[in-house]
């Protein structure tokens, strides 16, 4: 299995940068994990848009879906318009993103299917494990395997019990990390730190630690330097163009 980080910053794409988005092959399948803003363009370096076979979405906000529409936009106005992508997200996520067209352009360029909390998604080789997470809209954690490894995303969470079973053991563990240390009093119950991510990865055994979603501005140096506080293992923060196989 094979992750390519298209971005990770959170809530705007910085100078340079995109916001969440994830590219993971595994024996020639590609799924797309939150095509937050600026992703597209990046994720057109290494594949074209007819390439990608599936879609998930954790969760409504535009950091994480936003290039769904220009992807979905490449896919149905080419020249040799591919199969209809198939997309996951939670109910209602996509309502604002999909309505930047008129619905019979994009109609023919993916099917929507709701990801509901629990629930098991077959998607080529790999099995989508899902768990609802606290945020401040419906967010779904997810876990994929295929061919016997695991890689484990926590989309944009606070805390939550179902983490330690959503990263457990996993080969990889991206989990968001908007903040260093400390989490502002009003967004406690909806976000994590990097000091966070580092527990849970810690406590579930996580074999690689990859922090993603640092707020515009974090110096890497300190999410690493606070997640480093409780886990021991690798560890990486999610850049454009980093590659992780295992």
């Amino acid at each position: 299995m094979r992750i390519t980080v298209l971005g990770g910053c959170g809530a705007w794409p910085a100078a340079g940068q995109a916001c969440s988005g994830y590219l993971v092959e595994y024996d020639g399948f590609r799924v797309l994990i939150d095509p937050g803003y600026a992703t597209l363009p990046r994720l057109l370096e290494s594949v074209a848009a007819e390439e990608v076979d599936a879609v998930l979405v954790s969760h409504g906000h535009p950091d994480h879906c936003s290039d769904l529409n220009p992807l979905l936009r490449a896919r149905a106005l080419g020249d040799a318009p591919p199969a209809a992508l198939p997309v996951h997200a939670p109910p209602g996520a996509l309502d604002a993103v999909l309505a930047l067209d008129n619905p019979r352009m994009l109609a023919s360029s993916h099917v929507l299917y709701e990801l509901a909390p629990g629930a098991v998604v077959e998607l080529g080789p790999f099995r989508v494990d899902t768990w609802a997470l606290p945020h401040h809209v419906p967010n779904a954690g997810l876990r994929l395997t295929a061919g016997g490894r695991t890689l484990a995303y926590t989309g944009d969470t606070g805390p939550a019990a179902e983490l330690a079973e959503l990263a457990r053991d996993a080969d990889l563990l991206l989990a968001e990390a908007t903040y260093p240390e400390r989490v502002p009093d009003e967004d406690a119950p909806y976000l994590s730190s990097a000091l966070d991510a580092g527990r849970t990865a810690s406590r579930a055994g996580a074999g690689r630690l990859v922090l993603t979603h640092l707020w515009p501005g974090t110096r890497p140096e300190a999410a690493l330097e606070a997640a480093a506080k409780e886990y021991t293992g690798d560890l990486m923060v999610a850049s454009g163009g980093l590659t992780v196989s295992f």
